[in-house]
């Protein structure tokens, strides 16, 4: 017999934090970086390479979109990648820290009323936290840890076994809400929970290998995924 929902872990970007803003920039950063190496890449280029590296799963999607970019040039890829990671805050900055979408602290406040559990399962730094706070959506959050905090990351089913534990429910007791087949929806279906897909953002595309990948039920909108909890 199936257990009652008493829970729902949400991952942050995608779901909570469009990050549309955020993924824009990554990629003109990319480019920019590459193009004043004096690499080329146009935009069908670009495209091909970013639908390879969700295609194939890649787990940490913007470092495989460098990689693939620059061949087999390890120096080139190591140099382009630190610089990304170097231009995070300037990111962050102009983007306003978190882009907050439409009808969450509804939604939120709405299952919180109705006594369910809200957690986090996200691979985010500690940061992330504060910019929760500062939008006024992290006093909904039971179990308010991510991976920065943790140490441990998605796809690892470990991070969602953690947000379990936190909340005091059985993983078959909670409802998994993100955006990506690799890292949201394959790890909570290992664990028995029932997987939600909000489709969005840079993995939209993003296609199960087989069944036992397949979200429970993929929503598009804040409204949709409400009627699916």
């Amino acid at each position: 017999m199936s257990r009652a929902i008493r829970a729902v872990l949400f991952d942050v970007g995608g779901p909570l934090d469009t990050e549309t803003i955020m993924d824009r920039m990554i990629d003109e950063q990319i480019v920019e970086s590459f193009r004043s190496r004096g690499v080329s890449v146009s935009d069908e280029q670009y495209g091909e390479v970013v639908a390879w590296a969700i295609e194939v799963f890649a787990p940490r999607t913007y470092d495989a979109i460098i990689w693939k970019i620059a061949g087999l040039n390890q120096d080139l890829t190591d140099s382009v990648i630190a610089e990304l990671y170097e231009t995070v805050p300037d990111r962050n900055e102009a983007r306003g820290h978190f882009e907050l979408r439409d009808g969450i602290p509804e939604l939120l406040e709405k299952l919180s009323n109705q006594g369910l559990l809200l957690g986090l399962a996200a691979n985010q730094p500690s940061r992330a936290l504060e910019n929760m706070e500062n939008n006024g959506i992290l006093k909904y959050f039971r179990y308010q840890e991510v991976s920065g905090s943790t140490g441990l990351y998605k796809p690892d089913p470990r991070l969602l076994l953690h947000s379990c534990e936190g909340l005091g429910v059985e993983p078959q007791e909670a409802i998994m809400v993100g955006d990506r087949i690799d890292n949201d929806i394959v790890p909570a279906k290992m664990l028995g929970m029932t997987a939600i897909r909000f489709v969005s953002g840079r993995h939209v595309e993003q296609q199960p290998r087989s069944w036992a990948e397949a979200p429970h039920v993929d929503v598009y909108t804040v409204e949709e995924l409400g009627a699916a909890i």
